[in-house]
């Protein structure tokens, strides 16, 4: 079987130009695109239903959805439709979200590791096509059902993927998912440790590791010109470093840089704020944790992503030329 490769898109490209290059992607034989839906910027259904209308073959999934803004029945109808426009296709991503962004629209994260397992599993019942009736501490269903009167009420076989960066949710989504999506800005060595949790989770369920599905979020920012690609990753990694430590932290970047960058940046944080914070990030940092560079380059620092476990590089493309990183993976 040859190695996939699958395209993840956010907000940088408007939605029609989005749809090119899924269907440029499916072309080219990638395997699935995964929408983004982090911060508040950008829905990850509209899209999804867009790419999925206008491809024959390619999976769509959300990369991800949160499981706190939308309740376990309606996150079941949506996957449901979306089944309905692609039998097969379709991808179910759910994470459990991040503060501040959270706390800022009045949601406590309060034990995400079981309210993440009982979203899941009412979601995974439902779309059995179960009457499901269930009294959680997060999820409460009084014979509830997907209720298709006139179409198909077959199964809908929709796999359910968790997001998942800290060893917790990892062990979770290898207990209870059909797969861990497993996030980007992270080194090829933090795969190690990952996976080590997601093996410990299969095991408790009776399963093995090659079982569960691993595609990683992998950020490629790709040009001839190589000096030119590592600004463009350095952006992007500075906005993290000081939005979500807790990922950086997990690929071994010092305390000494994110201090230094957290003095810098508030959140949100202004143009002028990234800019400033940009001259603190060394390459190495941006190299450590994305695949940035000439084509070549970014083919070999995906291919160590490959070495230590992920089963399918979701490729996030930051340069401007999108087709020349489908096609430098092209299969």
């Amino acid at each position: 079987m040859s190695q996939r490769y699958a395209l993840y898109l956010q907000d940088k490209h408007p939605i029609r130009e989005g749809m090119e290059y899924v269907r440029y992607a499916e072309d080219k034989g990638f395997y699935a695109v995964w929408q983004a839906e982090s911060r508040l910027v950008r829905d990850a259904v509209v899209p999804m239903a867009a790419f999925a209308a206008v491809t024959d073959r390619i999976k769509v999934g959300s990369g991800v959805i949160n499981n706190w803004t939308r309740n376990a029945a309606i996150i079941a109808a949506t996957f449901s439709t979306l089944d309905d426009l692609a039998p097969g296709r379709i991808l179910c991503g759910i994470g459990a979200w991040w503060d501040p962004l959270a706390q800022n629209v009045g949601i406590e994260r309060r034990k995400p590791l079981k309210a993440m397992r009982e979203v899941v599993e009412v979601v995974r019942r439902l779309l059995a096509m179960e009457q499901v009736s269930f009294d959680g501490e997060f999820v409460q269903m009084n014979g509830v059902e997907i209720d298709i009167v006139h179409g198909d009420r077959s199964p809908k076989e929709v796999p359910i993927y968790i997001g998942a960066t800290g060893n917790q949710m990892l062990e979770l989504g290898g207990e209870i998912a059909d797969g861990v999506l497993l996030n980007y800005l992270v080194s090829p060595q933090y795969n190690r440790r990952a996976l080590a949790q997601i093996e410990n989770g299969a095991r408790k369920a009776g399963r093995s590791l090659d079982s569960i599905d691993r595609p990683q979020l992998i950020v490629v920012s790709m040009d001839e010109d190589r000096d030119r690609a590592l600004d463009n990753a350095r952006e992007l990694v500075t906005q993290y470093l000081g939005q979500q430590p807790h990922i950086m932290k997990a690929s071994g970047v010092s305390d000494q840089v994110l201090d230094k960058i957290h003095e810098v940046l508030t959140w949100p944080a202004t143009e002028e704020q990234i800019r400033q914070a940009m001259k603190l990030v060394p390459d190495e940092v941006v190299q450590l944790i994305t695949a940035s560079g000439t084509p070549d380059e970014c083919r070999a620092k995906v291919q160590e992503y490959i070495d230590t476990g992920t089963t399918c590089p979701v490729l996030y493309p930051l340069g401007d030329d999108v087709k020349l990183m489908i096609d430098a993976f092209a299969q």
